[in-house]
């Protein structure tokens, strides 16, 4: 059963844009360089992930896809992550994905087992698997087969939305809490967790 990985990502140079507070623009920059390439390493270690598909307007960001092995797809159009979602699931359906699993880039805790527990709730099909963010309000990895059931709903309130629309499709609607995928970089509270988590794990 062909699945297929989504990677979004946004302009390197103006990633992270709230946690400008705490990090220089380079250092932004730098992390989101740091993000991307640990997502694609990733994915790679998982071999239930027959491709991994980058969609990005960033050249460079494209560029470190291509050179880790993973098929792109240049965004155009207006700058909105569920249409750029959906061009992308249109290409991988289309080369025959029967699976895709949509993995955003600012997942610095995300392990292979996390990926292979996501897949392995998602097995039968019709069915869509949520991983949540922390507060239980976003999605931080969604898993839809077979794909393009149901429009994707990124954003605010994602996580409810999504459950919603996969009951409608009539599939089989699953949350799923996992150490990995809970933790998004988005704001200064949650670079402070991450560092504060790595320095545990470090026995620093």
């Amino acid at each position: 059963m062909t699945t297929w990985a989504i990677v979004p990502v946004k302009p390197l140079s103006r990633a992270k844009s709230r946690l400008a507070r705490v990090l220089s623009n380079s250092e932004r920059q730098g992390l989101s360089r740091e993000f991307l390439e640990h997502t694609l390493a990733t994915l790679a270690q998982v071999h239930q992930i027959q491709r991994t598909l980058v969609i990005s307007r960033d050249t460079e960001a494209l560029t470190i896809a291509r050179e880790r092995g993973a098929h792109t797809v240049t965004e155009s159009g207006a700058p909105e992550l569920n249409l750029a979602l959906t061009r992308a699931t249109q290409v991988a359906a289309a080369f025959g994905a029967r699976g895709v699993l949509v993995i955003p880039t600012d997942l610095p805790l995300l392990t292979a087992a996390d990926v292979e527990q996501l897949l392995l709730l998602g097995d039968d099909e019709p069915v869509a698997v949520i991983a949540p963010d922390r507060h239980g309000n976003g999605t931080n990895a969604l898993l839809v087969r077979p794909p393009q059931m149901f429009k994707y709903a990124f954003g605010p309130g994602s996580c409810q939305k999504h459950l919603e629309r996969a009951r409608a499709a009539g599939a089989r609607a699953l949350v799923c809490r996992l150490p990995g995928t809970g933790l998004d970089v988005d704001e200064p509270d949650d670079l402070r967790l991450y560092q504060e988590t790595v320095i545990n794990h470090s026995g620093g």
